[in-house]
């Protein structure tokens, strides 16, 4: 029996057990695939990271939900920086390179005060594909009605490192009425029977937040929801700017708001930023230790 110590922490607020749960296991070297994989079904988070040795970057960082490998996770990648930065293991560097099955991504590290750490993380460049299903079936499967459905905005799958389908909502309303059937997804969702499911809207708890959404796991996950999203946030900046921005400013600067229904409320600064035919994607946020632990493998 091998036991691995494992790091709780939570991203996208500083207040412990809001924002989203990572679990953070520093050895990552010293783990097989299959012992990631048991320690991140044991564990039951939505992600759980692990920093291992990079030729290309600073840092690589793998991620696991309990049930399957993921090439990026937003809230686990700000967890693990913030756990080795507050451990002194990037001294006083303040802009690294991670590599990620979604590719090498800069980070930027920025210090108000002792452990008053925010990171800036870039994501993939924005890619989407339409959805062609049942607007109904796509309703109910999150428990609503396919007229709280935005009738003028697009239903997409959007990715900047993983696929996510982005269903805007009329209100906010809507949102309390949700509860996800996630085994309904692989047949409602044909283009891409893998994909998470991110409802959204642009009405929000906070005057000072630009966006509201909740997100649904894909059944092969082996979780339900995602409390703060920073994947999904990213492409959520990418959707605003195609679809709903009034103005065309180079530059777009939003306030995701996400987990409010479950008690796990955060926020996720998004900016885009026009490149070409594309946008430069960023997110920023924080995270807070909660607690350590150790997990026993039977592998």
């Amino acid at each position: 029996m091998k036991s691995v110590k494992v790091y709780h922490y939570d991203a996208f607020s500083k207040v412990p057990n809001k924002g989203n749960p990572a679990g953070v296991v520093l050895n990552g070297d010293e783990l097989t695939d299959e012992q990631m994989q048991e320690v991140a079904f044991k564990i039951g988070f939505n992600e759980t990271a692990f920093p291992v040795k990079s030729e290309k970057a600073d840092l690589g960082i793998r991620f696991f939900t309990p049930g399957h490998e993921m090439n990026l996770c937003g809230h686990a990648m700000m967890a693990t920086v913030y756990a080795l930065k507050t451990k002194g293991l990037f001294g006083d560097k303040t802009e690294l390179t991670i590599e990620t099955k979604a590719g090498i991504l800069p980070v930027r590290l920025d210090s108000a005060a002792e452990k008053e750490i925010t990171i800036t993380m870039n994501q993939a460049a924005p890619e989407f594909v339409a959805f062609h299903g049942s607007k109904m079936d796509l309703a109910h499967s999150i428990g609503i009605e396919e007229s709280d459905i935005h009738d003028n905005l697009p239903i997409l799958y959007g990715s900047t490192g993983a696929w996510t389908l982005l269903i805007p909502i009329n209100n906010l309303e809507a949102f309390r009425k949700m509860k996800p059937k996630n085994k309904d997804f692989p047949a409602i969702l044909k283009e891409m029977p893998k994909s998470s499911v991110h409802p959204f809207c642009i009405e929000t708890y906070d005057t000072d937040a630009d966006m509201h959404a909740r997100h649904f796991s894909s059944p092969f996950s082996g979780t339900v929801e995602d409390a703060v999203t920073g994947t999904a946030s990213g492409v959520m900046g990418a959707y605003y700017a195609d679809y709903i921005r009034e103005d065309r400013k180079d530059v777009l600067k939003l306030v995701v708001e996400q987990g409010h229904e479950i008690g796990k409320d955060g926020r996720v600064g998004v900016q885009v930023s026009k490149n070409g035919e594309s946008y430069d994607i960023q997110i920023t946020g924080n995270a807070v230790f909660v607690k350590d632990f150790e997990i026993m493998l039977e592998n």
